[in-house]
């Protein structure tokens, strides 16, 4: 009779571990380009566009996934956007060299499309090292 009371043993549900170390893979790539381009003073104008940048870009992409519904999901979102609208920039800054009477702004633009990349990564990863989510 004993044997019957006994209460069922319950299993924890398993934890889902979010990718930190892929988005802080993707943090060190996007700023290793960033700081290469700032440094190249425009000569490599799409400061995310190198293959550097493409392979972080993939890799947030394929680990945004397995990151939803944890604070991770947001960085990875936030370094995707932040590739995207700093190729947007590097893509005006390009139009803008085509009309050869604009090349200063070019640079401008991409300089300043630098510093920006830069400031996000800096910004984001503060967030991160704290294992907090990037706020809207």
């Amino acid at each position: 009779m004993a044997d019957e009371l006994q209460p069922p043993v319950v299993t924890p549900a398993p934890t889902v571990e979010p990718p930190v170390t892929a988005a802080l893979i993707v943090y060190a790539l996007y700023a290793l380009t960033a700081a290469i381009s700032l440094f190249s003073a425009g000569l490599h104008a799409a400061p995310l566009w190198s293959i550097v940048g493409v392979i972080g870009l993939i890799i947030a992409y394929i680990k945004k996934a397995d990151a939803r519904g944890t604070w991770v999901e947001s960085h990875l979102r936030y370094l995707v956007r932040t590739f995207w609208w700093g190729l947007g920039a590097a893509l005006l800054g390009w139009m803008l060299l085509v009309t050869i009477i604009l090349i200063p702004l070019s640079f401008v633009i991409w300089i300043a499309t630098s510093l920006w990349i830069i400031y996000r990564i800096v910004r984001g990863y503060l967030y991160f090292k704290d294992s907090k989510p990037i706020p809207a």
